[in-house]
Formats: C-alpha cells, structure tokens, sequence
C-alpha cells in the first residue's frame, strides 16, 4: 500500500517533523497562556510562572523564527548576493545601497561581513568599499523592526499554516525556501503575541511601573540594550522585543529609543566573535562595523530629544485613542522609524569618512610584518557560510584557487631535467628550490583536507542537485590537483636528484624536446586552474586542444629514443630509463589537467542547463 504523503515527507525530512512538533505544542500554549493570565490578573498581584512561560516561550519562537526565516532567505538569494557583492565598484553610494539591500534581505549583518571579508581577501574589493557595504548593512537590519510595526502580527497563524504547507507539498526547491520564510516570519509574529499577552498584565502592576520610571535614564537603557543583544546576537530581535513593550505602553519613546541604539552596539560583538582566527582584513571590518556604531551612538544621545520629536512628525497619528490606547498605537511605529532614521543619518554623515574610517582600523589592527613560515591556514572557508550553499561553495572554489596556485608553483619550479654541467653552488640553490617544492606539497596536503573537510560538512546541509552536482566536481577538482603535487614529490622530485648526483648529461636535440614538453604541459596546468577560478569556459576548452599538439611532440621523443638505443654508453640505458620517466610524468600532470578541464565544463553546463 502506498505510503501516505504527510508520512513520507516526515520520515525523509526529520526538521519537518520537529518543526510539525514545535507548531502544535506552541499552538496549544498559546491558547493556555491568556486564560492562566486572566485568572491572575490583579493590579496588585502577578502569578510570575505563566508570565514568564510566555516571555520566555514567546522570545525562544521569535529566535527560531528569525533563524529560520533568516536561513531560507539566505538559501534562495545566495548566488545573487554572491554577483551583487561581486560587481560593487568603488562607488561607496552604490556600495551602501548594495549594503543595505542584501541586509535587508538575509537580515544577517554578520553574514555580510563574512562575505566582505572574502572579497577583500580575493582582491575583489578594497577596504575602504567595504566600509560603505558595512553602514548599509546598518540600514538593512531595521526592516525587520518596520514590519513588526506595522501590526501585521495577528497574520501568524495564516502565514504558519500557509508556509508549513509549502514546505510539505512543493516540488521546488524553490517554492519549499519560500515557505520557509513564511513559516520563519509566522514564528516570529507568534512569538511576538505571546510575548505581548505575556506581559500586558504589567500594564496596571505598579512596581513595575515604578520600575520602568527609572528607565529614563538614557546610558542604563543603552548598556541594557547592548548586553542583551550581545547575548543573543541578534539586533533584530532585541528591536523587536523593544516595539513589543512599546506596543503594551510600558516603555515611553525615548526610553525604547535608546533601547534601540544599545541593541547597535551590542551587535558589534558579534562582527568581533566573527573575526576571531579570521585574516587581518575580517579583524580590519570588524573594528570599522564596531566604531562607526560607537560613534553613531555617541554622536546622538545629546540629540535623543530631536530624534524622538523627528520620529513622532513623521509617524502617524492616532487622534481617535488616547491615553495608554494611544501610546500603545503610536509608539512602535515611532521607535521602528526613529531606529531606521538613527541609521540612515549616520550613514549619510559618516559615509565621506569612509577613508578615515579604513586609516583608524589599519592603525589599530596592523598588517603583521613577515616572519618566519608558519603552518598554513584557509583563507575564505568560513563555518558562518554553510548554511547559504551558493556561498559556501563560492567560497570553497576561492580556497580551491589557492591550491592551484601552490601546485602550479611546484611545477613551473621544477628545474629542466636537461640541466648538466653547472657548478657546486647552482647544484645547493638548486636542492634548495627542490626543497622548497617539498614544502609547498605540504601546504597543498593541509588545504586539500580542509576543502574536503569543509565540503563534507556543507553535504549536511540541505542541498539541490545543482549545488550537489557543484559540491562533488569540486571534490573532483581538488583531488587532481593534489594528485598533481604528490606526481611532482614522489616522482619528479627523486628523478631530479637522480640526474643532480649522478650528473646525467643528454643530447642538444633530446634536452629541445623535454624542456618544449614540460613548457607545455605547465601551461596547460596554468590554464585549467585559471578556468577553475575565473570561471572561464574557454581556457579549459585550450587545455583539451592541446592534447594533439603534446602527442605530437611525445611521439618524437619516443622516435629519438629509438633511434639512440643503438648508441654505445655505458650510461646509455640509465639515461633512457630517467628520460622516459620524466616524459610520462609530463605526461601524466597533462592528463590530470585535462580531467580538471572536464569537470569544470562539465560544472558549467549542468549550471546552464
């Protein structure tokens, strides 16, 4: 009997059903919470246990619907994040613009610091570009507030159920991200009115409201604000709690205002928790993202007045409430467009500082002098990006373009095997270069683990077939170019010492041959890694034209060979023997090449199709 299809969506999809799970224990609680509130609600008396269930539970759904929403927006529009970032210019308008749509869209500031990070690191993007991606990001994080203020949260169910649905019955991947989102946001509105009946009946207790008296204080409110969004990392959600008080009337404007501007530095722990191991240029974005906060803060507490009467012109006005009714009404629409009018302006003042900006993080994060060779250590894998595969893998071919880099070094190093007659002092520079090719296959040994590593764990992320297609030719890649680097130390390298002390000496016409062979063979390899990094269709398609040219030139190698086997030499066949095992190294490294050149147009035509 076929299997029902709620029954095997389930079984396939664990996530589903724990997230099934959490919306019918969440749905029933909610129900719960208000009657145990109303039995207890008293002007002077609370029953804590059901008021704090509700705060507690309400905040852990807006978490997880924030995460989940969070996720599925950066799981649809990874790649186009990847080719907005990619093509900023050194406009530093365009750059916040850029800044401030991809924020908006994964509400992430820390994921678009890590991808600053990368670009700065690949030469894609300097510093100072950056600088501007940073303080649109600023901008980006207040939507999240502006929605929450718009009162759509009594839509949660609706859009639960609805993106619950989607993610059980669609066939597209696409369609399931969407869903997600709905289902995300659902959970965040959730989680909102649980909090807000929680805690309305603080509404009429006095102590409290006694309390909230002393919360006028402008630096309290701020390193509140800060220390809580430092906990949770998410500036977003500590707004949200804000309009959620400000919603029940317990918090005044100004108050929640400088709630708001506290949640912008705590924040900045996160960009800091983000840099730690990272390169000197994700410490360098992460001071710009923590003083260009800092002074933001500092430049408008004296200010808060004029913030506060600026955010109440341009909000709307409720005339028909008044009293609680009214501020209930007014205020989060006021704190959401004071948050999102606080970020804009900094921005627009501090942007033709950008320069000053990047000079103050260079000066307090120094470039560290070269010292002597440390172990080598990935550059763009970054575990923040493993759950947006687009980017993960974009960041995966980054580091993989290392590797080719390191292994075409060790080829286009190799002295000719032809090399006869130079002096004691050549021969030690040259073991010295030898040497140093040894050492740069155990740079190639370390990043290969690292990519498989890191590719191993993005397969348990979900992914569709194209990403997994990427993911696997990936694999294929890295694995021929370290199939390159142990050729060249296992092989080529004791070939070469081999003709070093027993100072082999071959004919002008054979030394023609190998050294045409070996220049064309590293560049095939040059060409197939460039593909690879760049993209490029049509350097992997050379690498496979050059397959006649090379067959040509080693069958007159083998022509020369027979032709000098009748020699008499008493080192005749040993010279044989190393020439023809150099030759089918050569030989070998283009076949490697060619099969890297295969898999890249492979890669590109499953993403065309």
């Amino acid at each position: 009997m076929a299997q029902p299809r709620l029954l095997s969506v389930t079984a396939a999809n664990p996530k589903r059903v724990g997230s099934f799970i959490m919306v019918v224990m969440t749905t029933l609680l909610f129900m719960a919470i208000p009657e145990a509130l109303a039995a207890s609600q008293s002007p002077n008396e609370i029953d804590y246990g059901p008021m704090l269930m509700g705060l507690f539970g309400g905040l852990a759904l807006f978490l997880f619907g924030l995460e989940t929403m969070s996720s599925a927006l950066k799981r649809a529009a990874g790649d186009r994040m990847r080719t907005l970032l990619a093509k900023l210019t050194t406009n530093r308008v365009m750059a916040t613009i850029t800044g401030t749509g991809i924020t908006a869209i994964i509400q992430s500031s820390s994921v678009t610091t890590v991808l600053l990070v990368s670009f700065i690191s690949a030469g894609l993007m300097s510093l100072t570009q950056a600088v501007g991606v940073i303080m649109g990001a600023n901008i980006g994080t207040t939507v999240t507030a502006q929605i929450i203020a718009f009162k759509v949260t009594k839509t949660a169910m609706v859009m639960i159920a609805v993106g619950f649905l989607l993610q059980f019955t669609a066939k597209k991947e696409s369609i399931r991200h969407y869903g997600d989102m709905l289902f995300g946001l659902g959970l965040i509105f959730l989680g909102m009115n649980m909090m807000g009946d929680a805690m309305a009946p603080l509404r009429s207790y006095e102590p409290f409201i006694q309390a909230m008296a002393h919360m006028d204080n402008v630096f309290i409110a701020i390193a509140l604000s800060a220390a809580f969004t430092a906990l949770v990392q998410s500036s977003s959600a500590t707004t949200g709690i804000v309009i959620v008080l400000a919603g029940q009337g317990l918090i005044p404007l100004e108050t929640g205002i400088a709630l708001a501007m506290g949640a912008n530095i705590g924040t900045c722990v996160t960009a800091m928790l983000a840099a730690i191991g990272k390169p000197r240029e994700a410490v360098q974005a992460a001071t710009v993202h923590v003083s260009f906060n800092l002074i933001g803060v500092i430049i408008w507490i004296p200010m808060l007045t004029l913030l506060s009467e600026t955010a109440i012109a341009i909000s709307p006005v409720h005339s028909n409430l008044d009293g609680l009714a009214r501020q209930a009404a007014e205020i989060p629409r006021q704190i959401a467009n004071a948050n999102t009018l606080f970020n804009l302006l900094n921005t627009i003042v501090m942007l033709p500082f950008a320069g000053l900006f990047v000079w103050f993080a260079r000066k307090v994060v120094p470039h560290q002098p070269l010292a002597e060779k440390k172990s080598i250590r990935t550059k763009y894998l970054s575990d923040d990006l493993l759950e947006t595969p687009d980017l993960a893998l974009d960041q995966a071919q980054l580091e993989l373009g290392r590797v080719g880099r390191r292994v075409c070094n060790m080829v286009n190093m190799l002295p000719p095997l032809t090399i006869s007659g130079i002096s004691s002092d050549e021969q030690d520079q040259m073991r010295a270069q030898l040497k140093q090719i040894d050492d740069m296959e155990e740079d190639v040994d370390r990043l290969h683990g690292a990519i498989l590593s890191y590719l191993g764990r993005l397969r348990l992320e979900p992914l569709s077939d194209q990403q997994s297609a990427r993911q696997i030719q990936l694999i294929g890649i890295t694995d021929q170019l370290e199939s390159v680097a142990d050729l060249v130390v296992d092989t080529m390298l004791p070939l070469t010492y081999n003709a070093l002390n027993h100072n082999i000496v071959v004919s002008p016409k054979m030394r023609n041959a190998l050294d045409t062979i070996q220049e064309r063979v590293n560049q095939a390899l040059l060409d197939c890694v460039n593909a690879v990094r760049r993209n490029d269709r049509e350097m992997a398609s050379r690498v496979l034209r050059a397959k006649r040219e090379l067959n040509s030139l080693l069958e007159a190698v083998l022509e020369h060979q027979a032709e000098r086997l009748v020699e008499q030499d008493d080192k005749r066949l040993q010279v044989f023997r190393l020439e023809m095992e150099w030759v089918d190294s050569l030989k070998r490294i283009y076949n490697l090449s060619k099969r890297i050149a295969k898999l890249h147009l492979r890669k590109r035509n499953i993403r065309e199709s």
